[in-house]
């Protein structure tokens, strides 16, 4: 959090040219001790900072010194600036301090990259779902804070059968799957994922995380989530598809959805996965038109007896 005040105070003195401690503790919510320690922290770390004493000063930047961001291209700032944006799914805090990274742009990129802020939305509802938007889990903050500080933490958590445990961990990452947030982390049973939603305590520690060298968090979920699908869906059919049905099963199947060759009367060979036979017969009962399901025979089973039934009710 220091670091973030560090930043902030930068940016203050560069819009404003002069800053009293009073105007920091002010800004930035703290007191006005802890602004002139973070001020003196900015001198000695290097910064060109300097105060000036008596009435009408505070502090400044010598001659008009500025942080460097022209490294950046056009399409960079771009790119960086729709983070800020309605768009974007960042935090509050994050959005906020973008727009203030504005101000320390080259001018020729600080017009299109304000623009950019505002020219897209993106409206993740669904026509006709509530328009209820998910609050963030309640520790989302203090787990973050122990995955970037890199320290061990005292978890509790609440299983799915509301069994409250505590445990030790290494938090890795976090990653969010829609409206739901997980925690990925190293335990002493091995590699685990917990819904941060369920954590009942977060307690850190001053332990060193331990972090295996080669851990890349987009390919542990990639495979976290690859072993979850497996998981929901174990059942496996074998189908025939007619060509012109293959682009309607991959819009309802998604990923459960595996296409095989040409058979020799020009349909397609097909996987599909699903929970249990019963719960797959009345997924696929719609799509008779273009699918004849080969086996296992307790689906084709199913399907038979769903239209029996829907003959007998509409027939």
């Amino acid at each position: 959090m220091r670091t973030d005040r560090l930043v902030a105070i930068l940016l203050l003195l560069q819009q404003r040219e002069q800053v009293t401690a009073a105007e920091v503790a002010r800004e930035l919510e703290v007191s006005e001790r802890t602004a002139r320690r973070d001020l003196d922290a900015l001198a000695v770390a290097g910064v060109p900072v300097y105060s000036m004493q008596g009435r009408g000063g505070g502090w400044r930047l010598v001659g008009g010194a500025r942080t460097d961001l022209s490294g950046l291209t056009a399409g960079e700032a771009r790119a960086l600036f729709l983070v800020a944006g309605p768009a974007s799914a960042a935090s509050p805090a994050v959005k906020a301090a973008l727009r203030k990274l504005v101000q320390a742009l080259p001018e020729p990129f600080r017009v299109q990259a304000e623009a950019a802020a505002s020219s897209l939305v993106v409206d993740p509802q669904q026509w006709g779902s509530s328009r209820v938007e998910p609050r963030p889990p309640r520790f989302l903050d203090e787990l973050q804070d122990a995955v970037i500080r890199g320290v061990q933490v005292r978890l509790g958590y609440v299983d799915r059968g509301g069994a409250e445990t505590e445990r030790t961990i290494h938090p890795l990452g976090i990653v969010a799957k829609g409206a739901t947030w997980y925690l990925v982390c190293d335990t002493d049973a091995g590699r685990r994922t917990f819904r941060i939603d369920r954590v009942s305590s977060v307690d850190p520690t001053d332990d060193p995380v331990h972090r295996p060298e080669d851990f890349d968090l987009a390919e542990s979920w990639r495979e976290i989530a690859d072993e979850v699908d497996r998981r929901r869906t174990p059942l496996e059919i074998r189908a025939v598809c007619s060509p012109d049905g293959i682009g309607l099963l991959r819009m309802l199947l998604g990923g459960r959805l595996e296409v095989g060759g040409s058979t020799t009367d020009g349909h397609i060979d097909v996987v599909i996965r699903g929970p249990n036979e019963y719960a797959l017969a009345g997924e696929l009962a719609g799509l008779v038109e273009w699918l004849d399901v080969i086996g296992p025979p307790g689906v084709r089973n199913h399907l038979a007896s769903i239209g029996d039934a829907l003959v007998e009710r509409y027939g």
